[in-house]
C-alpha cells in the first residue's frame, strides 16, 4: 500500500507550502487534523442546553423553572418535525494548515484532510459515519485530482458536489447534495481535548515519527496512553505506518468515539465547562444548523447509546494511479458499493437486548464461521478462541471477502430472535453490526457468519473493567 503522497502544487504569490513527501518517507508530512466531529457536536448540544439553564441560575440568580423557561420551549419537537424526513445526511469536512516562510501557520487554500459523511436516523436514534480518504481520485472542475482539493477549488459548495457525486447522495431541492454541513478548522481537537481533561487512548503499536517543520512529534508506545490536546492531535495525524492513511482515518474515528465516550460519563463536568466548550465550538467549528436544529437534534440523542454513535467505516482503495496532481487512489469499487448501500439503508442499533433474553440462548447449540475482514494476521483466530471459550461450536476460520472491515460483522441465517446479538455481546464488540445472512455471505448458511474487523483488535486492548459484564448461559 503505496505511502507516496504527493501536495497541491505551489500558489502563486501564496505562502510556501513544505516540501512534498518523498516517496521514501523521509520527507515532512503535512499537518492532518481531527476534530469530534458532528457525533460529539450534537452531544456537546445536549450540555450546551442545560449549561445555559445552570449558567443562568448561578449568574443571573434565576430559579430552575425560570431558567428553563427563558431556555427551553414547553415542547422540543422531534427531529423529524423540524427537518421534515426521518434522516439526514451530513458533510463533515476538517481542514489542514500550513506555515509560512516566518513560520507562521496559515489555512488559506486550506484542503479538507478529513471528509467524513454523517448518516442521523431519527427513528432508530442512531448514527452512520463514512470516511473518504483525502487522496482519492476525482474529476473537480475538469480535472482527474485529490478529491480534498474541492474545497481549495470551490469550498464548502464545490465539496458538496464533488463528494455528493462520488457517493452517489441525490441532488435536493436546494441544489445540494448534503441537508447540512459542519467545517472544522485546525486545532479544535487539541482545544477540546484539553478541555475535558485529555482522553485514555489504547495504543496497539510503536508509534514514533519527529517533523520539525510541522511542530510534530510523536512518541507513543503499545498501551493505555493519557493524552493530552497536543498528544490526541499527533496521535489521530500519524500516518507511519503499513496502511497509512486508511490506519490514520481509523484512529480519527476512535478519538471522535473516546471523546463522546467521556461526555456521557461527565455530564455534571461538562455543565460545569459549559461556557469553554462553547467557545471552541464557535472558534473552530462552521455549520448551517439553527439552533432549534440543533437542540431537537441533541435532546432526541441525549439517551443515545454511545456505540450507537460509533458506527464508522472507510471507503479505501484497490490501486493508485498517477496524475499531474500527484498520485490518486482508486476507491475499491466493490466495498465502496457496500459500504454506501449501508449508509442508505436500513439503520439499526447496537444497544444492549435484555441480558435475561440473552441468556436464554446457549452457546453450545450455536456453530460460527469466523472469517479475517482487518487484514490484522491472527484477530480470527483470537476471536475464534473467545468464542470457543464462550461454548461456542467453531466450524472454520479463514479470510473474509476483503480486508477493509473497520466494523465487526455478525450474520446469523437462524431464525431464533437475538443469536447475533449473543454472539456480539460474547464476542465484545459493542458497536459490531448484526444483519441476516445474505445469499452474499461467505461461508455455509446454516451457521452464523462473524466477520471480524479492526474494531476488535482496539476492544482486546481496552480495560476489562470498562467492557460490559458477560453473558452466561443458565
Amino acid at each position: 500500500m503505496s505511502k507516496y503522497l504527493v501536495a497541491d502544487p505551489h500558489v502563486p504569490g501564496g505562502p510556501r507550502r513544505r516540501p512534498d513527501p518523498a516517496p521514501d518517507g523521509r520527507a515532512a508530512a503535512r499537518w492532518l487534523t481531527i476534530v469530534p466531529y458532528a457525533a460529539g457536536v450534537i452531544l456537546i448540544a445536549v450540555g450546551i442546553v442545560f449549561g445555559v439553564i445552570a449558567y443562568r441560575m448561578l449568574h443571573d440568580h434565576d430559579s430552575f423553572q425560570q431558567s428553563i423557561s427563558k431556555t427551553l420551549p414547553f415542547y422540543v419537537p422531534e427531529p423529524a418535525t423540524i427537518f421534515g424526513k426521518d434522516r439526514i445526511y451530513v458533510l463533515l469536512l476538517g481542514l489542514d494548515y500550513d506555515y509560512t516562510a516566518n513560520d507562521q501557520p496559515f489555512s488559506s487554500h486550506s484542503r479538507t484532510d478529513t471528509i467524513k459523511v454523517l448518516g442521523i436516523d431519527f427513528p432508530s436514534r442512531s448514527i452512520k459515519l463514512v470516511s473518504i480518504l483525502r487522496d482519492t481520485g476525482a474529476t473537480i472542475n475538469g480535472r482527474q485530482t485529490k478529491i480534498n482539493e474541492a474545497y481549495v477549488d470551490g469550498g464548502e459548495r464545490l465539496s458538496d458536489q464533488v463528494i455528493g457525486d462520488f457517493i452517489g447522495m441525490p441532488v435536493l431541492e436546494s441544489g445540494r447534495h448534503f441537508d447540512r454541513y459542519i467545517i472544522v478548522n485546525p486545532n479544535g481537537l487539541k482545544e477540546f481535548v484539553d478541555a475535558i481533561g485529555g482522553l485514555d487512548v489504547p495504543v496497539t503499536e510503536q508509534m514514533d515519527y519527529d517533523d520539525s517543520w510541522g511542530h510534530l512529534h510523536i512518541h507513543f508506545k503499545p498501551g493505555l496512553v493519557h493524552m493530552n490536546g497536543t498528544q490526541a492531535m499527533g496521535y489521530s495525524r500519524f500516518r507511519h505506518d503499513a496502511c497509512s492513511d486508511p490506519c490514520r482515518t481509523q484512529r480519527q474515528d476512535q478519538i471522535i468515539h473516546l471523546v463522546i465516550a467521556k461526555l456521557k460519563a461527565n455530564k455534571l463536568d461538562d455543565l460545569l465547562h459549559i461556557g469553554e466548550y462553547i467557545g471552541i465550538l464557535n472558534r473552530n467549528v462552521r455549520t448551517n444548523f439553527t439552533f432549534d436544529e440543533e437542540k431537537s437534534v441533541a435532546w432526541a440523542f441525549r439517551n443515545a447509546n454511545v456505540a450507537d454513535l460509533s458506527n464508522a467505516q472507510t471507503i479505501g482503495y484497490s490501486s493508485t494511479i498517477d496524475s499531474p496532481n500527484g498520485e490518486l487512489l482508486v476507491p475499491d469499487a466493490a466495498q465502496k458499493e457496500r459500504i454506501v448501500a449501508g449508509l442508505f439503508g436500513q439503520y439499526g442499533n447496537a444497544t444492549p437486548a435484555p441480558v435475561a433474553a440473552l441468556a436464554a440462548i446457549k452457546p453450545s447449540t450455536i456453530h460460527v464461521v469466523i472469517q479475517n475482514g482487518s487484514g490484522i494476521s491472527g484477530l480470527a483466530g483470537s476471536a475464534a478462541q473467545k468464542l470457543k471459550a464462550a461454548g461456542y461450536i467453531v466450524d472454520s476460520v479463514g479470510n473474509a471477502d476483503a480486508f477493509s472491515y473497520d466494523v465487526s460483522e455478525i450474520r446469523p441465517a437462524s431464525k431464533q430472535p437475538l443469536v447475533g446479538e449473543r454472539v456480539r455481546a460474547d464476542l465484545g464488540v459493542p458497536a459490531a453490526r448484526v444483519s441476516p445472512a445474505t445469499d452474499a455471505t461467505p461461508g455455509p448458511r446454516s451457521v452464523v457468519t462473524v466477520i471480524v474487523g479492526k474494531d476488535f483488535a482496539l476492544a482486546q486492548t481496552v480495560s476489562t473493567s470498562t467492557a460490559s459484564p458477560p453473558v452466561h448461559a443458565p
